[in-house]
């Protein structure tokens, strides 16, 4: 178990944030992952199957040593964010800004990892890190190219739903600290995650602790991260805690213009019936626009019709508007996916 100590001066930089490169390096872990943990992305995992042929087998090689299916994972991969919305631009950028000694440290530390080289390959892993650690750079310029590589066929195109899903838990937590404070907010963040005299407890297979020390606690909702929760404390700033979402089982439902019922869409439309269906997520114009292929102009009439009819709310979540079903919405929707009475 970690022991994350936390001050009063802590607690008033608590601050969350959704990080793209986060996810990115989490999901590898889940493709390496077993059965289990693999079974809640499937749809995802079977999509990206079909995708990898694009890249680099020497590109994989190169992540699939960086990010083993259990243990450490060097800090360097995992910046914390600056703001609460970040692009991977933005984190891929602090990857290459970090010091080579200090990355040389952490991929040595992995070679050595016992937990972490677990399987079979170990030489040829340790191999390679260690090839990394005898470069001036520690191998930022190699480790970023791969990175930039597999994001482009494995998150980016499903990026708009992952951050719908990471947006709309911050906002719950946002909302839940409104109302009762840290002890609320934290109260439910995740079964491992338990918060009580000033400190976070977090369940791993090591025993350790640390001191925020005033620098403040990051909370980043991370859906790769599942089932773990992912704990950084030897980064500058804030120490962050990464952990899974809430809502994670609706991440890869799919929903179908037919589910509307063809009653719906007659009175609606089959865009703004498609649409009503699509908004199980909380989504900006530009994200429902990507998910129904459709411009972002041409999105905003029909978001701006459906809210006028108090079948969406709005609300505004940093520099985005965020749109979602409301209980209207979900009534309407519910009676028109049911047959007709026999």
């Amino acid at each position: 178990m970690i022991h994350l100590h936390v001050t009063a001066t802590d607690l008033t930089r608590v601050r969350f944030a959704a990080s793209p490169v986060t996810e990115t390096v989490a999901s590898l872990r889940t493709l390496a992952a077993g059965r289990q943990r693999r079974q809640l992305h499937r749809p995802w995992i079977d999509r990206f199957a079909e995708r990898a042929g694009r890249l680099r087998k020497r590109d994989l090689d190169l992540l699939w040593a960086l990010v083993r299916p259990e243990g450490y994972i060097p800090d360097f991969l995992m910046p914390s964010p600056d703001r609460r919305s970040s692009t991977f631009a933005d984190g891929i950028a602090q990857i290459a800004g970090a010091d080579p000694e200090i990355v040389a440290q952490e991929l040595a530390h992995l070679a050595a990892h016992r937990f972490a080289q677990q399987g079979p390959g170990r030489e040829g892993r340790q191999a390679l890190l260690q090839a990394l650690v005898h470069r001036p750079d520690a191998g930022i310029g190699p480790v970023t190219e791969a990175l930039e590589a597999y994001h482009r066929v494995a998150i980016a195109p499903d990026w708009s739903r992952i951050d719908a899903l990471l947006n709309d838990d911050i906002a719950y937590r946002l909302d839940a600290l409104a109302d009762g404070g840290v002890d609320r907010m934290m109260s439910n963040l995740h079964p491992s995650v338990t918060f009580a005299d000033q400190t976070l407890r977090i369940v791993k297979y090591y025993e350790g602790h640390a001191d925020c020390g005033g620098r403040g606690l990051l909370l980043v909702p991370c859906a790769f991260a599942w089932p773990d929760v992912l704990v950084r404390t030897a980064q500058p700033g804030s120490t962050s805690v990464s952990y899974s979402p809430r809502g994670l089982g609706r991440l890869w439902e799919e929903q179908h213009p037919e589910q509307t019922g063809s009653a719906l869409a007659g009175v609606l439309g089959q865009t703004r019936a498609a649409l009503l269906a699509q908004l199980d997520l909380p989504m900006s114009t530009s994200q429902a626009a990507t998910q129904m292929a459709l411009s972002a102009p041409t999105l905003s009439v029909h978001l701006q019709a459906l809210r006028a009819a108090g079948l969406l709310a709005s609300r505004r979540a940093g520099r985005q508007v965020l749109y979602s079903r409301t209980e209207l919405g979900d009534r309407l929707l519910s009676g028109a996916g049911r047959q007709p009475d026999a």
